[in-house]
Protein backbone atom coordinates (compact mmCIF):
# COMPACT_ATOMS: atom_id res chain seq x y z
CA UNK A 1 0.00 0.00 0.00
CA UNK A 2 1.58 3.35 -1.08
CA UNK A 3 0.70 6.48 0.46
CA UNK A 4 1.05 10.23 -0.55
CA UNK A 5 1.15 13.28 1.48
CA UNK A 6 -0.48 16.74 1.30
CA UNK A 7 2.19 20.04 0.33
CA UNK A 8 -0.05 22.29 -0.21
CA UNK A 9 -2.22 24.78 1.82
CA UNK A 10 -5.31 22.98 0.49
CA UNK A 11 -5.43 20.36 -2.55
CA UNK A 12 -8.52 19.86 -4.66
CA UNK A 13 -9.69 16.71 -4.18
CA UNK A 14 -12.11 16.15 -7.64
CA UNK A 15 -14.46 13.92 -8.79
CA UNK A 16 -12.36 13.05 -11.80
CA UNK A 17 -8.78 13.06 -13.31
CA UNK A 18 -9.58 16.82 -14.74
CA UNK A 19 -9.32 20.60 -13.43
CA UNK A 20 -12.67 21.11 -15.09
CA UNK A 21 -14.05 18.27 -12.99
CA UNK A 22 -16.29 19.31 -9.72
CA UNK A 23 -14.44 19.50 -6.41
CA UNK A 24 -15.63 16.88 -3.96
CA UNK A 25 -13.73 17.74 -0.83
CA UNK A 26 -9.75 19.04 -0.57
CA UNK A 27 -7.17 17.31 0.95
CA UNK A 28 -4.86 19.89 3.64
CA UNK A 29 -1.12 20.26 4.17
CA UNK A 30 0.02 17.19 5.70
CA UNK A 31 -2.94 15.37 5.46
CA UNK A 32 -2.53 11.38 3.98
CA UNK A 33 -4.03 9.74 1.62
CA UNK A 34 -3.77 5.80 -0.17
CA UNK A 35 -2.83 5.87 -4.03
CA UNK A 36 -5.43 4.17 -5.74
CA UNK A 37 -4.25 5.24 -9.42
CA UNK A 38 -2.30 7.34 -11.85
CA UNK A 39 -4.10 9.54 -14.73
CA UNK A 40 -1.82 11.34 -16.51
CA UNK A 41 -1.07 14.25 -13.84
CA UNK A 42 -3.79 13.17 -11.05
CA UNK A 43 -3.98 10.78 -8.67
CA UNK A 44 -6.77 8.65 -7.57
CA UNK A 45 -6.52 8.52 -3.66
CA UNK A 46 -8.47 7.47 -0.99
CA UNK A 47 -7.87 9.98 2.00
CA UNK A 48 -7.15 8.58 5.57
CA UNK A 49 -8.99 10.38 7.52
CA UNK A 50 -12.49 9.94 5.93
CA UNK A 51 -12.05 7.52 3.41
CA UNK A 52 -13.01 10.39 0.44
CA UNK A 53 -12.11 8.70 -2.62
CA UNK A 54 -11.51 11.42 -5.66
CA UNK A 55 -8.77 12.52 -7.72
CA UNK A 56 -5.75 15.15 -7.01
CA UNK A 57 -3.26 16.91 -8.97
CA UNK A 58 0.17 14.63 -8.45
CA UNK A 59 2.28 17.94 -7.80
CA UNK A 60 0.35 18.96 -4.84
CA UNK A 61 1.18 15.52 -3.00
CA UNK A 62 4.49 13.37 -2.00
CA UNK A 63 5.38 10.01 -1.57
CA UNK A 64 5.50 8.76 1.69
CA UNK A 65 8.12 6.85 2.86
CA UNK A 66 7.10 3.83 5.31
CA UNK A 67 10.64 4.81 7.11
CA UNK A 68 9.57 8.13 7.55
CA UNK A 69 6.12 7.63 8.74
CA UNK A 70 7.38 4.71 11.55
CA UNK A 71 9.38 7.70 13.33
CA UNK A 72 6.32 10.79 13.01
CA UNK A 73 3.37 10.93 14.21
CA UNK A 74 1.00 13.71 14.76
CA UNK A 75 0.78 15.60 17.59
CA UNK A 76 -2.81 17.71 16.51
CA UNK A 77 -4.33 20.12 14.81
CA UNK A 78 -3.85 23.66 14.17
CA UNK A 79 -6.98 25.42 15.09
CA UNK A 80 -6.25 28.96 13.66
CA UNK A 81 -5.29 30.16 10.36
CA UNK A 82 -1.53 31.24 10.66
CA UNK A 83 1.81 31.16 8.87
CA UNK A 84 4.28 28.25 9.23
CA UNK A 85 8.37 27.54 7.42
CA UNK A 86 7.78 25.04 4.50
CA UNK A 87 10.81 24.56 2.68
CA UNK A 88 12.51 27.82 3.83
CA UNK A 89 9.45 29.65 2.70
CA UNK A 90 5.85 30.61 4.96
CA UNK A 91 3.10 29.09 3.99
CA UNK A 92 -0.62 29.69 5.13
CA UNK A 93 -2.27 26.94 6.32
CA UNK A 94 -6.10 26.22 7.67
CA UNK A 95 -7.83 25.18 11.10
CA UNK A 96 -7.82 21.49 10.70
CA UNK A 97 -4.34 20.98 9.11
CA UNK A 98 -2.68 18.42 11.54
CA UNK A 99 1.36 19.08 12.68
CA UNK A 100 3.41 16.46 12.83
CA UNK A 101 6.46 15.34 15.67
CA UNK A 102 8.96 15.74 12.87
CA UNK A 103 11.66 18.22 11.91
CA UNK A 104 10.38 17.00 8.17
CA UNK A 105 6.90 16.68 6.39
CA UNK A 106 8.10 13.22 4.30
CA UNK A 107 11.28 14.39 3.50
CA UNK A 108 9.94 17.89 3.03
CA UNK A 109 11.71 20.58 5.88
CA UNK A 110 8.85 22.07 7.73
CA UNK A 111 9.12 24.77 10.61
CA UNK A 112 5.55 25.01 12.36
CA UNK A 113 7.28 27.87 14.71
CA UNK A 114 5.52 28.92 17.95
CA UNK A 115 2.60 26.84 16.85
CA UNK A 116 0.55 25.25 19.97
CA UNK A 117 -1.14 21.91 18.36
CA UNK A 118 -4.10 21.00 19.78
CA UNK A 119 -5.24 18.25 21.59
CA UNK A 120 -8.89 17.29 21.75
CA UNK A 121 -11.21 20.09 23.24
CA UNK A 122 -13.22 20.12 26.25
CA UNK A 123 -16.74 19.75 24.90
CA UNK A 124 -18.22 22.42 26.24
CA UNK A 125 -20.23 25.64 25.27
CA UNK A 126 -17.95 28.02 25.25
CA UNK A 127 -15.69 25.87 23.27
CA UNK A 128 -17.97 24.96 20.55
CA UNK A 129 -18.88 28.43 20.23
CA UNK A 130 -15.10 29.57 19.63
CA UNK A 131 -14.88 26.79 17.21
CA UNK A 132 -17.76 27.62 15.13
CA UNK A 133 -17.24 30.92 15.05
CA UNK A 134 -13.94 30.90 13.44
CA UNK A 135 -15.97 29.99 10.36
CA UNK A 136 -17.85 32.41 10.66
CA UNK A 137 -19.16 34.06 7.51
CA UNK A 138 -16.93 31.62 5.28
CA UNK A 139 -18.10 31.55 1.53
CA UNK A 140 -19.74 28.34 0.60
CA UNK A 141 -18.01 26.50 -1.73
CA UNK A 142 -19.00 22.86 -2.75
CA UNK A 143 -16.14 20.52 -1.53
CA UNK A 144 -14.81 22.77 0.73
CA UNK A 145 -13.55 22.62 4.40
CA UNK A 146 -11.56 25.79 5.34
CA UNK A 147 -12.10 29.22 6.40
CA UNK A 148 -11.46 30.31 2.71
CA UNK A 149 -14.42 28.37 1.68
CA UNK A 150 -16.39 25.63 2.82
CA UNK A 151 -20.12 23.90 2.29
CA UNK A 152 -22.14 22.50 5.11
CA UNK A 153 -20.73 18.62 5.68
CA UNK A 154 -17.07 19.97 5.71
CA UNK A 155 -17.78 22.96 8.01
CA UNK A 156 -19.69 20.47 10.59
CA UNK A 157 -16.44 17.76 10.04
CA UNK A 158 -13.70 20.14 10.85
CA UNK A 159 -15.12 21.71 13.70
CA UNK A 160 -15.43 18.21 15.19
CA UNK A 161 -12.60 17.28 14.24
CA UNK A 162 -11.10 19.45 17.25
CA UNK A 163 -13.04 17.92 19.88
CA UNK A 164 -11.51 14.49 18.95
CA UNK A 165 -14.64 12.98 17.04
CA UNK A 166 -14.18 11.69 13.69
CA UNK A 167 -17.26 11.69 11.34
CA UNK A 168 -17.84 11.11 7.48
CA UNK A 169 -17.38 13.94 4.64
CA UNK A 170 -20.96 14.44 3.30
CA UNK A 171 -23.93 15.09 5.52
CA UNK A 172 -25.70 11.80 4.60
CA UNK A 173 -23.24 9.83 5.86
CA UNK A 174 -22.59 11.99 9.22
CA UNK A 175 -26.83 11.49 9.49
CA UNK A 176 -26.31 7.89 10.40
CA UNK A 177 -24.07 8.55 13.37
CA UNK A 178 -24.49 8.77 17.00
CA UNK A 179 -27.98 8.88 18.69
CA UNK A 180 -31.38 10.10 17.24
CA UNK A 181 -33.04 13.18 19.64
CA UNK A 182 -36.56 13.00 19.12
CA UNK A 183 -37.39 16.51 19.94
CA UNK A 184 -35.94 20.03 19.31
CA UNK A 185 -36.37 21.12 22.54
CA UNK A 186 -34.81 18.01 23.86
CA UNK A 187 -31.19 19.10 21.76
CA UNK A 188 -27.78 20.08 23.29
CA UNK A 189 -25.35 22.66 21.78
CA UNK A 190 -23.25 20.71 19.69
CA UNK A 191 -25.97 18.56 18.94
CA UNK A 192 -26.33 18.27 14.84
CA UNK A 193 -29.28 19.14 12.86
CA UNK A 194 -30.20 17.48 9.31
CA UNK A 195 -32.62 18.46 6.75
CA UNK A 196 -33.61 16.74 3.62
CA UNK A 197 -35.04 18.07 0.12
CA UNK A 198 -38.08 17.58 -1.70
CA UNK A 199 -37.30 14.02 -2.30
CA UNK A 200 -36.70 12.97 0.88
CA UNK A 201 -32.32 13.09 1.03
CA UNK A 202 -30.15 14.29 3.39
CA UNK A 203 -28.57 17.62 1.66
CA UNK A 204 -27.62 19.96 4.68
CA UNK A 205 -26.05 19.66 8.41
CA UNK A 206 -25.22 22.53 10.56
CA UNK A 207 -24.69 22.50 14.56
CA UNK A 208 -26.87 23.44 16.90
CA UNK A 209 -25.95 26.53 19.49
CA UNK A 210 -29.30 26.05 21.34
CA UNK A 211 -32.78 25.03 21.21
CA UNK A 212 -33.83 27.60 18.43
CA UNK A 213 -30.08 28.70 17.52
CA UNK A 214 -28.08 26.96 14.41
CA UNK A 215 -25.11 27.68 12.40
CA UNK A 216 -24.60 26.44 9.41
CA UNK A 217 -23.14 26.76 5.66
CA UNK A 218 -25.51 28.13 3.39
CA UNK A 219 -24.50 30.92 1.22
CA UNK A 220 -21.71 31.77 4.29
CA UNK A 221 -21.37 30.55 7.59
CA UNK A 222 -24.34 31.71 9.26
CA UNK A 223 -26.10 31.86 12.64
CA UNK A 224 -30.00 31.48 11.84
CA UNK A 225 -33.49 30.60 13.96
CA UNK A 226 -34.56 27.21 14.08
CA UNK A 227 -37.58 25.55 14.67
CA UNK A 228 -39.52 22.12 14.55
CA UNK A 229 -40.30 22.61 11.03
CA UNK A 230 -36.48 23.82 9.83
CA UNK A 231 -34.45 27.07 9.67
CA UNK A 232 -35.76 30.62 9.35
CA UNK A 233 -33.25 33.22 7.76
CA UNK A 234 -32.47 35.64 10.97
CA UNK A 235 -32.85 38.91 8.71
CA UNK A 236 -35.60 37.66 5.63
CA UNK A 237 -37.49 35.16 8.13
CA UNK A 238 -37.85 33.15 4.83
CA UNK A 239 -37.79 29.17 5.81
CA UNK A 240 -34.87 27.83 3.49
CA UNK A 241 -34.25 24.21 4.91
CA UNK A 242 -36.97 21.47 6.18
CA UNK A 243 -35.81 19.33 9.77
CA UNK A 244 -35.40 15.79 9.06
CA UNK A 245 -33.85 14.30 11.95
CA UNK A 246 -31.17 15.59 15.29
CA UNK A 247 -28.71 13.50 15.99
CA UNK A 248 -26.07 13.71 19.14
CA UNK A 249 -22.24 12.52 18.08
CA UNK A 250 -20.64 13.50 21.61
Amino acid sequence: MFHVIGITPVAPIRLEPSHRSEMVSQLLFGEMAELLNRDGDFLQVRTVYDQYVGWIQANQVTDVLESWLEKSKTEGYIDQVTTIEVAGQPMVVYPGTPVWRSDTLAGIPVDYGAVSPVKPKRRSRKNLQEATLTYMNTSYLWGGKTVAGTDCSGFVQQVYKLFGTDLPRDAYLQAEVGEVVGFLEESRPGDLAFFDNAEGRITHVGILLGPNKIIHASGQVRIDMIDSQGIKQKVSRQRTHFLRIIKRVW
